[in-house]
């Protein structure tokens, strides 16, 4: 199980992109101490997602902060990251 922490917006998520191969393989991804979520924060959940797709594994998010579920689900994502309210 991998876990993202603190803000996930703009201008901290390229970290996290240049790990999402190794992230997107695992089977559970924590967002229990992710802090804040921007359009980036999305950004960066739905291409794990997309990116575990791809190699044909499933990827699940958990214990995603109210902040985040609101987001992603205003922007129509959040079925697709398993997200839905």
């Amino acid at each position: 199980m991998s876990a993202l922490q603190g803000p996930l917006q703009f201008s901290t998520v390229a970290p996290w992109f240049a790990q999402a191969d190794a992230l997107a393989a695992d089977e559970v991804v924590d967002l229990a101490a992710v802090t804040h979520c921007d359009s980036a924060g999305a950004a960066l959940l739905l291409e794990l997602q997309r990116r575990a797709r791809a190699k044909g594994r499933s990827l699940r998010f958990i214990n995603a902060p109210a902040q985040l579920r609101d987001l992603v689900n205003f922007f129509g994502a959040g079925p697709v990251l398993g997200l839905a309210a």
